[in-house]
């Protein structure tokens, strides 16, 4: 594994979830594109969550971790960390 696909490596994760800057995926995907072994690894990632989401689908979060993972984001917020929309958007998809 070069340097450039360990650094990479760590972004596959956020990518898959959608979570990256513009600059950050415009980077990623061109690695992919030129990469077949970090291609892979996003594939997998990528069809891991798919099929994750999809046996999960019918399931419905209880309201009670629905408003700790809420109360969470916010403390987390308030304390003047940052974080991205995506993360907020991801948790309420949860209804």
């Amino acid at each position: 594994m070069s340097g450039d696909c360990a650094e990479l490596y760590q972004l596959l994760d956020a990518y898959v979830d959608g979570e990256l800057s513009a600059g950050e995926c415009e980077q990623l995907k061109s690695h992919l594109v030129e990469c077949p072994s970090c291609l892979s690894e996003y594939e997998r990632d990528a069809l891991l969550k798919a099929l994750v989401r999809r046996s999960c689908q019918c399931e419905e979060a209880p309201s009670t971790l629905r408003a700790q993972i809420l109360t969470r984001i916010s403390t987390f917020a308030s304390d003047g960390q940052t974080f991205r929309s995506t993360t907020v958007t991801t948790v309420t998809e949860l209804d």
